[in-house]
This record gives structure tokens, C-alpha cells and sequence, in this order.
């Protein structure tokens, strides 16, 4: 089935030294970017993390610090992104949970204003997740009825994803083929950061979703303890996640809205 967009979407896999988005950092990245019109581009590119690859991550995506040693760091591709970016919607395996919070924080890092938060994504995962329960492998087995050759090569991984959600929209003819409302569809929680640790509740109010404060609104959480925000400031948790607290914590001191 053709996909009914909008916009661009960009059906993307990073490779990575780690799953720790706040401390992790992209070691190769891959997208296919289809057009409303159909029309496809693809890209593949390593990226110098400036930190060793473990052994353990090598040995997945088969990516070593040799490989990458002349590769340009993200700094140095971040506004080239941009600009493919621009505009577009996400696609991804999982995406929601790390591919999107870990590319936020490269972004962050690089010093490059990018608004991922105005964009749509569609977590592949999850649709597969409510519909089968399997994993990517499995996925492209079950949809596509071929095997997931070079699993774990972003490129490989990317365009996989892509065939998926094609061979899902065809299976399933209660998915909407529309961006919007399969982003919708593909999220467990309302977001406030990348990462989830703030979500938005059934009033739309800001509130923790992990830890001892888990479920109470953000502001009124640092008013009544301080300390929780430098706490969280100090720790390692991702930038994006630092920044919206921030903003909230501002925001409650200003009477901003």
C-alpha cells in the first residue's frame, strides 16, 4: 500500500555505542526519505561518536572505533540534517523510545535548534507490538515473508521498517493511513520529553512519570522540594529531558504559561 503523506517521512536506524541516551552517541546513521509523491532518497553515513565503541556494542552492529576514526562527528553533519529533516515526519523500530531521544540529544550536543517536538513519528514497534507481539526480524518475516538480511545494519534496519508499515497498512484495514493518526496510535504515553520521564495526564498537566514523585505534576514537585531539580540536573538524565524541566520550573516562578 502507498503511503498516504503529508509530509516527508523519514524512516531512520541509528547504530550507537550503548542504549544510555544520555550518555550514548550515534555511530552510524541511515534514512530513506519518501515523498508524498512516492518518490524515494536514501543515505547512510558513519559518525565519529568521540568515544571508544564497547566491545559488546561492536560485536551487535559490527561498527568498531576503526571504522569511524576518519568518519565526520555529528557536530559536523547536525546542520546538513536539518535541512533533510526539515519538515518531515519519523518513522522507526522503537524509534519513540530511543532512536528520536538519542538523536535530540546529539542535536542538543551540537549546539543545532531543531523542533523535533513539532514533528509526527510512527513507532513501528509499537504498531507491531499491539497487533503481534514479535520483534523486528519477526516483523519483516511475518508482513514482508522475507528474511532480515545484515539485521542490525541501520541501513538494513531502516528500509525493513519501511516495508513494514507498508505490508501493516495492507493487513490491517483498521490503521488509518495517515501520519497523524498512526503517530497517535503508536504512542503509549503523551510525551512531554523525548524520553517519557514527563508525560502529560488526562488533564494535560505536566507530570513525573518515574521515581518517587511518579504521577504528581512537575511544578508543584519543585515548589514543594527543591532540591528534586538540582537532583535532576546533576544526574544523567538526557539534556532534552533537563531543558523541559527547566522550562516548567521557569515557568512556575514567572506565572508564565
Amino acid at each position: 500500500m502507498k503511503l498516504n503523506l503529508k509530509n516527508p517521512l523519514i524512516f531512520f536506524d541509528l547504530e550507537t555505542t550503548g542504549i544510555d541516551v544520555a550518555m550514548d552517541r550515534i555511530v552510524e546513521i541511515s534514512f530513506l526519505k519518501v515523498f508524498p509523491n512516492g518518490d524515494e532518497e536514501s543515505k547512510t553515513m558513519k559518525v565519529n561518536p568521540t568515544i571508544p565503541i564497547p566491545a559488546k556494542a561492536s560485536a551487535i552492529h559490527g561498527i568498531t572505533d576503526d571504522d569511524v576514526k576518519d568518519a565526520p562527528k555529528f557536530s559536523e553533519i547536525a546542520r546538513m540534517l536539518t535541512h533533510v529533516f526539515e519538515g518531515c515526519d519519523f518513522a522507526g523500530y522503537n524509534s519513540n523510545k530511543f532512536d528520536i531521544p538519542l538523536l535530540a540529544e546529539e542535536f542538543l550536543r551540537a549546539g543545532v535548534d531543531i523542533d523535533l517536538k513539532k514533528r509526527k513519528f510512527i513507532d513501528i514497534q509499537v504498531i507491531f507490538h499491539k497487533k503481534e507481539q514479535r520483534t523486528l526480524g519477526a516483523a519483516y518475516r511475518f508482513y514482508c515473508d522475507k528474511d532480515l538480511e545484515d539485521a542490525h545494519s541501520a541501513e538494513a534496519d531502516a528500509k525493513a521498517t519501511y516495508e513494514v508499515l507498508k505490508a501493516q497498512l495492507d493487513r490491517y484495514t483498521d490503521l488509518p493511513n495517515d501520519m497523524d493518526e498512526l503517530s497517535k496510535y503508536s504512542s503509549h504515553n503523551r510525551n512531554v520529553d523525548f524520553l517519557g520521564r514527563i508525560i502529560y495526564d488526562e488533564d494535560g498537566l505536566e507530570v513525573f512519570n518515574f521515581g518517587k514523585y511518579k504521577g504528581q505534576p512537575v511544578e508543584e514537585v519543585l515548589k514543594k522540594d527543591p532540591g528534586y531539580y538540582g537532583w535532576m540536573m546533576n544526574g544523567q538524565f538526557p539534556l532534552y529531558t533537563k531543558n523541559v524541566l527547566t522550562s516548567i520550573k521557569l515557568r512556575g516562578a514567572f506565572g508564565k504559561e
